[in-house]
């Protein structure tokens, strides 16, 4: 495979997978701050695999939830991807870095019209729509609240709005979509965030290659380090 082979036959130093989407512009500017050229992930091209041949470094483009998949399987040394999605997916994966970038908060959103105004005010068993059923129910069981979810890949927005769901739980940035849809957040589950994640035998195999990855991140603003995770 050629796109795997790099100076003159040499496999790259390091292969770090990015999430295709929301995080990846400032991924990719993340990465150049630190002398790592993926700026064709974000090109024209469809090629899903890209190299920065002078840093040693080979680039996977993939889905979000796709990613930690990559690195936990060690087709990726490192990888970029949401909080939501290790919140979702609860990968075997060490995560390193709060990368601050990407930033936006889960949360449970209703109707405006309900006049709920608070989890505490909702009446068991609530239907939620989202695309993160293992969160959600996790943060209702957290409140003591029975739930169902309703299971969406996409317009979670919509569901109140045709009866399907009482409250959805989604991503938000602005609220300007909540609003355009008559919703109201009532609860923060997470605040939400890009995190740089390794493979955890890598991660011990390549540590002083990925340590001062980790090193030249640091000096970044809001680069901040994930507590208690971070060997």
């Amino acid at each position: 495979m050629a796109s795997i082979d790099m100076h003159h036959g040499q496999a790259p130093d390091l292969t770090i997978a990015l999430p295709k989407g929301r995080l990846t512009s400032e991924a990719v500017a993340l990465l150049g701050q630190v002398g790592l050229d993926a700026s064709a992930a974000v090109g024209a091209s469809r090629d899903l695999v890209t190299l920065d041949h002078g840093a040693g470094v080979r680039f996977l483009l993939a889905k979000p939830f796709d990613v930690p998949t990559f690195v936990a399987a060690g087709a990726a040394d490192l990888g970029i991807v949401g909080k939501d999605v290790l919140m979702e997916v609860e990968p075997a994966v060490v995560e390193l870095l709060d990368l601050g970038i990407g930033r936006c908060r889960m949360q449970v959103a209703v109707p405006e019209g309900s006049g709920v105004r608070g989890v505490e005010e909702m009446e068991a068993p609530v239907r939620v729509a989202t695309r993160y059923p293992r969160a959600t129910l996790a943060y209702f069981q957290s409140v003591g609240l029975p739930a169902q979810v309703v299971r969406l890949d996409g317009s979670i927005e919509l569901a109140p709005r045709v009866g399907l769901a009482d409250a959805i739980v989604d991503l938000v940035q602005t609220g300007r979509t909540l609003e355009a849809n008559g919703l109201v957040a009532i609860s923060t589950i997470a605040e939400i965030s890009g995190r740089l994640i390794a493979n955890p035998v890598r991660w011990k195999l390549k540590y002083d290659r990925i340590a001062r990855l980790i090193s030249e991140m640091r000096g970044l603003v809001p680069v901040r380090p994930v507590r208690g995770r971070e060997g």
